[in-house]
């Protein structure tokens, strides 16, 4: 998956990924071979952890309708047939299509109150957050202009030990599939301390664990599991790392998600 969709990444509206013409919710949601099955199946076979978070319906079809793209793809799979999924024993959150104790894709992303055909989230789509403030997104059409590396349509992360985006290999339905096969486990490796399962247990969904010294230090990176930790809201920890970006010179990251 090389766009939000398909092999389009490159969009002035929603509208564009049809032709010019804005998709009905029962064209996204009435397809054949829908994503979710596939989704099912990975979760199932998968070696990472994953809970699948109750949907509200009603939410999911409105924040697929203003993605305007279909349940083929695994992004509107996700949307359209999940709250989210809590993902390595809580590690790693991805939104989907309805809220609660995981804000949804379009709560952080703030997407318009009610269908809006010319809006997008031009720096891209917010996909996930971890627990240590690193953030998984879909870059926009015009990811260059907006300091991100990688092509439009591909996910980057934003990475908390060195406050900058880095590139992934594959769009959102490898990027999926790759976290549930086990991603996670070697991905954050050097970021693991001996309690971290028990310490996550214990945060709500809309929080993080920030360290002091912090993972961009020397300190912080070479003994993780000296560091002091605590848990802060979500958006507290976003805010942390923008600053520290700043101070040190480093290029503005840009949106990292809405979060109350």
């Amino acid at each position: 998956m090389l766009g939000w969709e398909g092999p389009v990444a490159v969009r002035p509206g929603l509208s564009a990924f049809s032709g010019g013409t804005v998709r009905e919710i029962a064209e996204l949601v009435d397809v054949a071979d829908p994503g979710w099955p596939v989704v099912a199946d990975a979760i199932a076979e998968g070696v990472t952890s994953c809970v699948v978070l109750p949907p509200d319906h009603s939410a999911c079809r409105a924040t697929l309708l203003q993605l305007q793209v279909t349940a083929r793809s695994l992004l509107g799979a996700v949307v359209l047939n999940s709250g989210g999924l809590a993902l390595h024993h809580g590690w790693l959150r991805v939104y989907g299509g309805s809220g609660g104790s995981l804000p949804s894709l379009a709560e952080v992303n703030g997407f318009p109150a009610s269908f809006d055909p010319s809006w997008v989230p031009e720096a891209g789509l917010v996909l996930a957050h971890d627990v240590l403030g690193g953030v998984f997104a879909l870059n926009g059409a015009d990811c260059a202009g907006h300091g991100r590396p990688g092509e439009p349509g591909q996910v980057v992360y934003f990475a908390p030990d060195s406050l900058e985006w880095e590139t992934f290999d594959g769009g959102y339905s490898h990027w999926l599939l790759w976290l549930l096969d086990g991603g996670p486990a070697g991905y954050y490796a050097d970021s693991f301390w001996p309690s971290w399962q028990a310490e996550v247990a214990e945060l709500g969904l809309r929080d993080a664990i920030t360290m002091w010294p912090p993972l961009f230090s020397k300190e912080g990176a070479e003994n993780v599991a000296g560091t002091t930790r605590s848990a802060v809201p979500l958006g507290q920890q976003l805010s942390f790392s923008v600053d520290f970006a700043r101070q040190f010179g480093l290029p503005d990251p840009g949106p990292l998600g809405l979060l109350t």
